[in-house]
């Protein structure tokens, strides 16, 4: 077993007595409390919802999300500053990394992108709507009841209810009674199987 030296005991004890090393302590607890805890509070969350801890919200009075819906790790909730809510319906999977905004801002040439006013517009996801990991949602999207969005598309257009959407931008490459027909077909086929064998 080495020793450490003297050296590396004055280093550490030098780090322990900075008063900086404290200070970002304090700066991590804010930043947890701003944009984790205190919007959270909020946040109107149906009977079963629930959140990761590490879900970033912001202007959680402007996010309303349904029963026995899960946000996952380090997701992204954040309603516009003024008036773009965030509506998220029941039974919906949101995945790791999402990112829903309920805000953009605009791009007139004439103005600088950080002095334009934002673009608050609602985004309202159905029920049953499934989000795959790092999908990002932009702002006056509606996904329609039943949709599935694979992981790491952008919808920033409206979605009719029941579709399968991918890519960037998210593109309907299939409908959900898509699947329901597939699987009528090999149960029949299963059958008619098992009645050739008998």
């Amino acid at each position: 077993m080495r020793y450490m030296s003297g050296r590396r005991w004055r280093g550490l004890l030098a780090s322990f007595l900075n008063p900086l090393t404290y200070f970002q302590v304090v700066r991590l607890l804010h930043y947890y409390g701003y944009s984790h805890v205190l919007p959270r509070r909020h946040v109107t969350m149906g009977a079963g919802a629930t959140l990761a801890p590490n879900v970033s919200l912001r202007n959680g009075e402007r996010i309303s999300i349904g029963a026995r819906s899960k946000v996952g790790e380090r997701a992204y909730v954040w309603a516009g500053d003024g008036s773009g809510r965030v509506t998220i319906g029941e039974d919906c999977r949101i995945g790791p990394e999402v990112f829903i905004t309920a805000s953009d801002y605009g791009l007139a040439p004439e103005e600088k992108i950080s002095q334009q006013p934002r673009n608050e517009r609602d985004v309202v996801i159905g029920d049953d709507v499934w989000l795959g990991a790092r999908v990002f949602v932009a702002a006056g999207v509606t996904i329609g009841d039943g949709c599935v969005v694979s992981a790491g598309s952008v919808v920033s257009k409206s979605l009719p209810p029941g579709s399968v959407a991918v890519g960037i931008p998210a593109r309907i490459v299939r409908r959900r009674e898509d699947y329901a027909a597939k699987a009528d077909e090999s149960r029949q086929a299963d059958g008619a199987q098992l009645e050739a064998t008998a």
